[in-house]
């Protein structure tokens, strides 16, 4: 099915582009490629944001062992590969757990197509990082279900799933499935039994053999997440680390972006109150994180189907977290999703609570399955009663589909296209009307043949259902959109931006065209995005420049280049004398951009410290007067470091900046200060002559080295610490994996 829906980009004739993955995700993984073939981590990116982490990030998958798919092979290729061989691993997860849990291959296949394929998971595509850690999600419930039910190797197991989730780096999703799973053993806890933990015992001992098997699961799913957590140290320590560093702080998320109060209607009927948008993909109106959550009006008949018939925990379980799930999406527009943040502060951290249809995207599938289960298991007058059942409730999708055309055409929301909503919601009635046969059809076949061949149309009805439930999500173009160095050879700026020397700037005005006028015509408009270098488009040209696209930035930068960019440029105008920026865009221009004077190369000597407090910093750096050539802006506390008392006669004789390593030769006739326009990140040493020396935080959010009289070679180095640390612990638990799997210390 994965071929059938992209045959051009599975065959390289085409590439993803839309959205995300052109200006964020194509870029991220080329710079990692880059760094890969010269022999590096990408700790720090150097290009964006005047020097911003890159692998603590998480989303950029820098120690995902998978991602070696894109970082071997040719790009783009290789990186489309990656996404779509992730979409099916995930439906092939979902099938392995749908099967355990329903005993049915014909209730997993349903179940494995429609997690494969839906709304969701085909937006998530243009997310490398979103679309593999979805993937993981039902190997790691099915994973670590049998790690607590049967112990011994189980356990390595499924920590080793956990831990491939959980590299792939999508906090929202990782959060989800370890939810979920808890609420699996909790129903496993409470219902008192241990099955396939320990022996059978005489029928007196039976309660302390229960309390004993209970006990056995909740330390092996211990285990288990406690392993999970340490083979992932290496990723997680730098990531939290950036974190208490970053601008997102307790309360920070953007509650925005919540399921519109209407959004329940797009599961019947996607394409109702929305419009088709940038680069021709069809969004609702009030909320543009995902393009579509819509599952398949055929999975949603059965799921319905088995919260009506089907007596299971599990069900239950599911049908809680998808109830909770749908209220948590829709924000502020009920009292849940505000309460829990109030009551649970670190979920503030999380970015627009949509985000929280990923529950429902995965239950429904379950649900589904459990409803093909039942039918198929049903028998006599209990088939019958099940058949009138489906019958009502297909009946009642109809009427709720028709109530939701009838809505849209007497209360219409701005650019809603009426024609297109009518024909999505007749489309979908089409649908559920030759799903419903095909069930009947099912069950009353006792043929092999027959109910092979149904199988295969229900699964292709659903998958078609999806398929066409409107325009698609993943628009392609040609290969070549990608060419690396193409932007900066046609733009010819001079002098060229270069890491040490200066950086350009993209203006307010075009990052917001850019960021809401997207081009119907694809192909041309993400070429323009290239020209104008936006979002993270320079990394394809290795051009420096003062923004970018990253979810966290050390918290002095972002307080910075914030300011920059929610002010008048002519209030900086010394700043970015500091800051590098020789280019500029053009006035009214999106890809042409105007050359500036006076500006300053990434690394000068010889300013005269001034001494001033934060907020007085802040604002000595919009005031006119301000000359970076001059003096630097350091905090009080480093009067005790720097010698230097006023601007002296110093010179950077060279500089060489590279993506985790600055050298500089300085030559000062007296005590003096180096300073640089790269952004302060606690992860940097300063070396003088081979000998530590401070690192200042100047300019608010910049780098400064005290540098002696005399000629001296000044080396900046970014050392991460929380990054050793979490290789030593991952090293140590996959030594208590290997003990593990040879001696099942973990017990049966």
């Amino acid at each position: 099915m994965v071929l059938a829906a992209f045959p051009q980009v599975l065959a390289g004739l085409a590439t993803f582009v839309a959205r995300d993955f052109g200006v964020f995700s194509y870029p991220v993984a080329h710079y990692q490629r880059e760094c890969f073939w010269h022999g590096e981590l990408p700790f720090w990116n150097p290009y964006n944001n005047c020097g911003i982490p890159f692998l603590a990030q998480w989303n950029t998958m820098c120690l995902y062992p998978p991602a070696l798919l894109y970082l071997l092979l040719p790009l783009p290729w290789a990186l489309n590969f990656f996404c779509l061989l992730h979409l099916w691993f995930g439906g092939l997860g979902m099938y392995f757990l749908a099967r355990r849990w329903t005993r049915n291959q014909l209730a997993a296949s349903v179940a494995g197509v429609a997690f494969g394929f839906n709304g969701l998971s085909l937006n998530l595509l243009m997310w490398p990082s979103h679309i593999a850690t979805f993937s993981w999600m039902p190997w790691v419930m099915l994973a670590v279900e049998m790690a607590w039910l049967e112990g011994g190797r189980k356990v390595v197991a499924a920590a080793l799933a956990g831990a491939m989730q959980m590299l792939a780096g999508g906090p929202e999703t990782i959060l989800f499935t370890w939810l979920l799973s808890l609420g699996l053993l909790g129903l496993e806890l409470a219902r008192g039994q241990a099955r396939n933990s320990l022996p059978r015992a005489p029928a007196p001992e039976l309660p302390q053999s229960q309390s004993r098997g209970r006990a056995l699961m909740a330390l092996r799913f211990g285990v288990a997440a406690v392993l999970v957590a340490a083979l992932s140290a290496p990723q997680l320590l730098p990531f939290f680390d950036l974190a208490a560093h970053s601008q997102r702080e307790l309360g920070f998320a953007d509650a925005s972006w919540a399921m519109p109060g209407r959004g329940w209607v797009n599961f019947l009927v996607p394409m109702a109150f929305g419009q088709i948008w940038a680069e021709n993909m069809f969004v609702q109106t009030e909320q543009y994180w995902t393009s579509s959550y819509y599952l398949g009006v055929g999975v949603l008949l059965l799921a319905s189907l088995a919260v009506w018939t089907v007596r299971d925990r599990r069900v239950w379980l599911l049908l809680g977290a998808a109830i909770a799930a749908f209220f948590c999406a829709l924000g502020g527009q009920t009292p849940v999703h505000p309460l829990l943040r109030r009551l649970i502060p670190q979920l503030t951290l999380i970015t627009y609570p949509v985000k929280f249809v990923t529950v429902i995207v995965f239950v429904g599938p379950l649900l589904a399955g459990f409803g093909v289960a039942q039918a198929r298991s049903a028998r006599g007058q209990s088939a019958r009663r099940l058949g009138r059942r489906l019958m009502l409730l297909c009946g009642a999708l109809l009427g709720l589909i028709g109530v939701i055309l009838l809505w849209a055409r007497l209360v219409p929301v701005p650019s809603n296209d009426f024609p297109a909503t009518i024909r999505n919601g007749l489309g979908r009635a089409a649908f559920l009307a030759a799903i419903l046969p095909v069930l009947f059809l099912l069950h009353r076949s006792t043929s092999r043949p027959r109910r092979a061949f149904l199988s295969l149309v229900l699964l292709a009805l659903l998958w078609l259902d999806v398929w066409t439930h409107e325009p698609p999500q993943n628009p392609t173009v040609a290969t070549d959109v990608y060419t690396p160095g193409e932007a900066r050879a046609e733009q010819a700026l001079q002098p060229p931006p270069a890491l040490g020397e200066s950086r350009l700037m993209v203006s307010r005005a075009a990052a917001e065209t850019f960021n809401y006028r997207h081009s119907r015509d694809i192909e041309a408009g993400y070429l323009q995005r290239r020209l104008g270098f936006d979002f993270n488009c320079n990394l394809l040209d290795d051009v420096p420049k003062v923004d970018g696209f990253f979810s966290l930035s050390p918290r002095e930068s972002d307080a910075v280049l914030s300011a920059l960019y929610d002010a008048p440029n002519a209030n900086f105008l010394r700043l970015l004398d500091f800051l590098s920026v020789a280019h500029i865009t053009a006035p009214g221009k999106l890809a042409e951009f105007v050359a500036r004077p006076n500006w300053l190369p990434m690394a000068t000597a010889g300013q005269g410290p001034v001494f001033l407090d934060r907020a007085r910093t802040a604002r000595r750096l919009t005031q006119p007067d301000f000359d970076g050539g001059k003096v630097v802006l350091l905090p009080p506390e480093a009067r005790a470091l720097v010698a230097a008392t006023r601007q002296t006669d110093a010179r950077v004789l060279s500089r060489r900046f590279g993506r985790r390593r600055v050298d500089l030769e300085v030559a000062a006739a007296e005590p003096s200060l180096a300073v640089l326009s790269q952004a302060y990140y606690h992860c940097w040493r300063a070396y003088v002559d081979d000998r530590p020396a401070p690192l200042l935080l100047a300019n608010y959010a910049f780098q400064a080295v005290p540098v002696p009289a005399g000629s001296h070679h000044v080396r900046l180095v970014y050392e991460d610490r929380a990054f050793q640390i979490g290789l030593l612990c991952s090293a140590l638990a996959l030594l208590g994996c290997a003990a593990a799997w040879t001696t099942r210390l973990t017990g049966r």
